[in-house]
C-alpha cells in the first residue's frame, strides 16, 4: 500500500484542493491480490488503490469508455506465425497502466484511508491521471499508448486497432498489447531492443524475458513448433467443481443429446453460471469442448438439473487430459483453408441451426467458432450456406489481419463443406427459386468468389473436421477430428 501510494504520487495523480461548489467526489477503496506464477507458487502480493466509478455520471464524469483490447484470434495468428519463422516473443508488463492515461474531465475523488493529514480535513483529490475503477480507465491509458508507440515509427493495425506493426527495410516487428500485457516479436533483435527501450522511457515496465504465461494461457516454444494450452485453469476448474477423483471420460458430450428445458430447474443457478462461464474462457485453446461449452451457454438464465450434469460431464472430459492444447508447427506454407458446417434446426427450442468453421494458417488451427444461427432455415442446403457465409468473412477479415503481420495472400483460400447444393447456390447465381428468400447479406459470398479471394472445395462428410463445431460425436469419430484440428497433449498423465 505504501509503494502505491507513493507510485500514484510520483505520477502526479491528483493534488489536494478544497472541493468546489457544486461538485460531489468519488469514493475510492483498497484493493488486494495474491499473484500467482503458473506452477500455482505465489509470484507477489499486490495492493491497488481503486475510484468508485460506479458513482460517476456519465456526460459529467466521462464521456466514452470503450477500449480495444486485443482479440485471441490475433494472439493465435501471432504465435502461428512465430512458430513458423522462428521468431522469439518477449513478453512485458506495464507498471500501473491505467495511472499512465491523463483526463481531460474534471474529477475530485476523497482522499484514499492513510493521505489525509491533521488541517487537510476538508481538501480532496483533484485527479490529473486516470485511476483503476474510472470509468475512462481504460480508454486514457490505450489512447496514450497508441500515441506513443505511433509516434516511434509503428503502424496501427485496421484489422485489430491492438496490433502495432513497424517495416523498415528488411527488419519487421510486431507489437501485440492487451490492456497492460504487451507481447513483441519479429526477425530484427535489435529493433526489437530498441522498442522495448523506447518504451521503457515512456512508461514503468516489467520486461518478462521469453513468452512462458500469458493471460492465463501456458506457452512452450522449441525448434518444432509452439504449444499452448491452460493447463492450471483447468485443474482449478475441476477442483472447484469437486471431481479430482472422478473417473474420465472420453467425450464432453454425450453423442446425440439435445439439451431442452425439460427436467427441473436448479435451486442455485450461480454455481452453473460460475463453471459454463470458465470453461467459456477454456476454449481459448480448447476447439475440442467448444460445441459443449456453446449449447451449455444457452441456459445461462434459467439452468436447470440436465444442464448441470452435462457441464460436469465436460469436467469429466477435461479430468482426462487436462493439458490438452494447440501446436502451431514450425512448418507452414501459409495457405489459408477453412472447413464449414451446420446442425440442421439444431436447437430442439428454436429449430435454428447451428453454424461451425475452424480456420487453418499452413497446418495450424488459428480460428474456431460455433454458433447458432440468427434465423429458421428451410432447408439443410441453406443452413449450410449461412455457415459458408460466416466462415467466409471470418476468412476476408484474417486476411487483413495477415497482410498487416506481412503475409500477402496472392492465392484464393480454401473452403471446404460438404453439402453441394449449397456449393451450387454460391457459384451460381440462378437458383432463384430456393435463395429469394435468404437475407441478401448471406451472398456476399458469391462476391468473393467472383473477386478471388475465396474458392469452394467439397469435402465428403467422413473428413469434415468442423462436425466436432456442430454436434456431439461418438468417441470413435471424435478423438481422430480433435486430432486432425491440432489438439495435442505434451504433458504426461496426471
Amino acid at each position: 500500500m505504501h509503494s502505491e501510494l507513493l507510485a500514484l504520487q510520483a505520477n502526479g495523480t491528483w493534488s489536494l484542493t478544497p472541493l468546489p461548489a457544486g461538485k460531489t467526489p468519488i469514493g475510492c477503496r483498497w484493493v488486494y491480490k495474491i499473484k500467482h506464477r503458473s506452477d500455482g507458487s505465489i509470484e507477489r502480493y499486490k495492493a491497488r488503490l481503486v475510484a468508485k466509478g460506479f458513482t460517476q455520471l456519465e456526460g459529467v464524469d466521462y464521456q466514452d469508455t470503450f477500449s480495444p483490447t486485443a482479440k485471441i484470434i490475433s494472439v493465435r495468428c501471432l504465435l502461428a506465425l512465430a512458430a513458423a519463422r522462428g521468431w522469439s516473443i518477449h513478453q512485458m508488463d506495464v507498471n500501473n497502466a491505467f495511472l499512465h492515461g491523463d483526463l481531460a474531465e474534471e474529477i475530485y475523488m476523497s482522499p484514499p484511508p492513510g493521505l489525509r493529514r491533521q488541517g487537510e480535513e476538508h481538501l480532496v483529490c483533484r485527479l490529473h491521471k486516470s485511476l483503476y475503477g474510472l470509468k475512462q480507465a481504460s480508454r486514457q491509458w490505450f489512447a496514450k499508448f497508441s500515441n506513443a508507440i505511433c509516434s516511434d515509427g509503428y503502424t496501427q493495425s485496421r484489422a485489430d486497432y491492438s496490433l502495432f506493426t513497424k517495416n523498415k527495410g528488411k527488419s519487421f516487428t510486431a507489437l501485440l498489447i492487451y490492456v497492460d500485457d504487451i507481447l513483441i516479436t519479429g526477425n530484427d533483435p535489435v529493433s526489437i531492443a530498441a522498442t522495448k527501450k523506447f518504451l521503457h522511457s515512456h512508461f514503468h515496465l516489467k520486461d518478462l524475458g521469453d513468452l512462458k504465461y500469458f493471460l492465463g494461457i501456458e506457452v512452450s516454444a522449441s525448434k518444432n513448433g509452439i504449444f499452448i494450452s491452460q493447463r492450471k485453469y483447468a485443474l482449478e476448474i475441476i477442483k472447484d467443481a469437486g471431481l479430482l477423483g472422478a473417473a474420465p471420460i472420453d467425450t464432453p458430450m454425450e453423442r446425440g443429446l439435445k439439451l431442452s428445458d425439460k427436467s427441473d430447474l436448479l435451486k442455485d443457478s450461480s454455481r452453473y453460471r460460475r463453471l459454463v462461464g470458465r470453461l467459456i474462457y477454456l476454449t481459448v485453446s480448447r476447439p475440442d469442448v467448444t460445441y459443449a461449452v456453446h449449447v451449455l451457454s444457452r441456459f445461462m438464465h434459467q439452468p436447470r438439473k440436465l444442464h448441470m450434469e452435462a457441464a460436469l460431464r465436460v469436467v469429466r472430459y477435461l479430468k482426462g487430459a487436462p493439458g490438452k492444447g494447440l501446436f502451431f508447427s514450425s512448418n507452414s506454407d501459409f495457405k489459408l483453408r477453412a472447413y464449414c458446417d451446420s446442425d440442421w434446426a439444431g436447437c430442439p427450442l428454436t429449430r435454428r441451426s447451428t453454424t461451425g468453421y475452424c480456420v487453418f494458417l499452413g497446418p495450424s488451427l488459428i480460428s474456431w467458432r460455433s454458433k447458432r444461427q440468427k434465423t429458421v432455415s428451410l432447408s439443410s442446403a441453406e443452413a449450410e450456406y449461412r455457415a459458408m457465409a460466416g466462415a467466409c468473412c471470418e476468412l476476408t477479415w484474417l486476411r487483413y489481419l495477415l497482410k498487416d503481420l506481412g503475409l500477402l495472400h496472392h492465392e484464393p483460400a480454401l473452403l471446404y463443406c460438404d453439402n453441394k447444393a449449397a456449393l451450387h447456390i454460391a457459384a451460381n447465381p440462378v437458383f432463384h427459386e430456393r435463395t429469394r428468400h435468404i437475407e441478401m447479406d448471406c451472398h456476399y459470398i458469391r462476391d468473393k468468389i467472383q473477386d478471388g479471394y475465396v474458392t469452394t472445395r467439397h469435402v465428403n462428410s467422413v473428413h469434415q473436421l468442423a462436425d466436432v463445431l456442430t454436434k456431439p460425436l461418438g468417441k470413435e469419430i471424435f478423438v481422430p477430428m480433435v486430432h486432425k484440428l491440432g489438439v495435442q497433449d505434451i504433458h504426461s498423465p496426471t
